[in-house]
């Protein structure tokens, strides 16, 4: 019985000793500097785990090429083989992903996904110009320099590029776009098991059959940049920081406003640092903002609101710039013009409606008394006593000598004595 439990034991510790392991992340949103930071992270993780491979689960419609070229580079340089998996039913690689998914050693897709559709776009949907054919040629050439470094079709690769072209995962499998299709993890881990792949410091065999997967998730920070990555969480964030400080302004003493405010602006220019802001976009918003002000100041019969109207719709369509580096960021029509309209609606109503309210007569106590009229009980001579409003008051004239019973109109009110006038055209 004793040497049983040794042999187990040492059974035990064999396999654990040579047990493998294959550390797996998910890529489920926009290509962004959040993400190529993971990966990167995953990387060097799975090198110091002595990983089999490191397995992407990617599903995304695309992001910056800038921080596609960073995932791309660390792919191709890893000493650890990567398996991209397009994956649940229902995913896609699209734009920027199509590089990734062609940069891995292994490209794998679920069934019920696609592939493709990665022609660099401009934000404003605009005809391709002299600028946006330069992007287009880069990434064309750069997508089939990957495609023909693993030795994938780089003639679809490029099609994909230039033409928008998109498959499906039986399609990519037949043009030799991706290597194989798999179920689940454990389907596709049975599959590449003993394949031989390429990595920086040369070949490496995969043993992968009932390795152990060893699931990597974002920090709590990295998830929260991540989210403020994406272009369209950034520019509301930015219209709700300026809405704030806006709102305190006119409305001082509110602080939580201003709190709001300040810290929801921070937030957007912390993400737009990471994005390929147009400066000349981000001034136009800030003058459509100035134009709303002034229009509830200035009587200009809705022409400073149809300008402002105008000035934050082209500054939002123009915020972000479409180059040859980074074209695959966008922002959502529906997340402009609804800002746009809100914005509109905020100033003209909300602020408007403040600001107004700020203007209006005191209609309680003393100072209500300023600007009506009365009768003089007495001879003002300067002092005598008056009535108003049916209550008899203590005044002084501020217009010489008034009879008795001539209409009077107060014009100030001091230590609950009225300081008034007599009424025009009274004789």
């Amino acid at each position: 019985m004793k040497r049983i439990c040794l042999f187990s034991a040492a059974l035990c510790l064999l396999h654990v000793l040579t047990a493998q392991t294959v550390v797996s992340i998910n890529i489920n949103g926009d290509i962004n500097p959040v993400s190529a930071g993971f990966i990167h992270r995953s990387i060097q993780q799975a090198e110091s785990e002595k990983a089999e491979c490191l397995l992407i689960h990617l599903n995304t419609p695309g992001g910056l090429l800038t921080s596609t070229r960073t995932i791309v580079s660390d792919i191709l340089k890893s000493p650890v083989p990567v398996v991209v998996y397009v994956s649940p039913g229902g995913s896609h690689a699209g734009s920027a992903g199509v590089f990734v998914t062609l940069s891995a050693n292994i490209a794998a897709m679920a069934p019920g996904t696609n592939i493709g559709a990665a022609h660099p776009v401009s934000l404003q949907g605009m005809p391709d110009t002299i600028m946006n054919a330069k992007g287009t040629n880069d990434a064309a050439a750069f997508i089939r320099t990957i495609a023909e470094k693993r030795s994938r079709n780089a003639d679809w690769a490029e099609e994909a590029v230039r033409n928008s072209v998109a498959i499906t995962e039986k399609e990519a499998l037949e043009k030799g776009v991706i290597d194989l299709i798999a179920r689940d993890d454990g389907d596709l881990l049975h599959q590449i098991d003993a394949r031989k792949v390429e990595v920086a410091a040369g070949y490496k065999i995969l043993r992968t059959n009932n390795a152990d997967i060893h699931s990597v998730q974002m920090g709590f920070f990295e998830r929260i940049l991540d989210i403020l990555s994406d272009p369209n969480i950034s520019y509301i964030l930015m219209m709700l920081g300026f809405y704030g400080l806006m709102f305190e302004l006119y409305n001082p003493g509110l602080i939580f406003p201003g709190i709001i405010g300040v810290i929801s602006l921070v937030l957007a220019f912390y993400a737009m640092n990471t994005l390929p802001v147009n400066y000349a976009g981000l001034g136009l918003i800030v003058f459509g903002i100035i134009l709303f002000l002034l229009e509830i100041k200035i009587i200009s019969h809705g022409l400073l609101t149809i300008g402002g109207v105008l000035s934050i719709l082209l500054g939002s369509m123009i915020l972000f710039r479409s180059s040859s580096a980074e074209n695959f960021v966008h922002l959502s029509w529906s997340v402009v013009i609804g800002c746009t309209a809100a914005t509109a609606l905020f100033f003209l109503f909300v602020v408007g409606a403040g600001i107004r309210a700020q203007r209006l007569k005191p209609v309680t106590g003393a100072n209500a008394l300023i600007g009506k009229t009365g009768t003089s009980l007495s001879i003002l001579d300067p002092s005598g006593t008056v009535r108003v409003h049916g209550e008899i008051w203590k005044a002084e004239s501020l217009s010489g000598r008034i009879e008795q019973g001539e209409p009077i109109q107060v014009r100030a009110i001091k230590n609950l004595s009225l300081y008034v006038e007599q009424m025009t055209g009274s004789t």
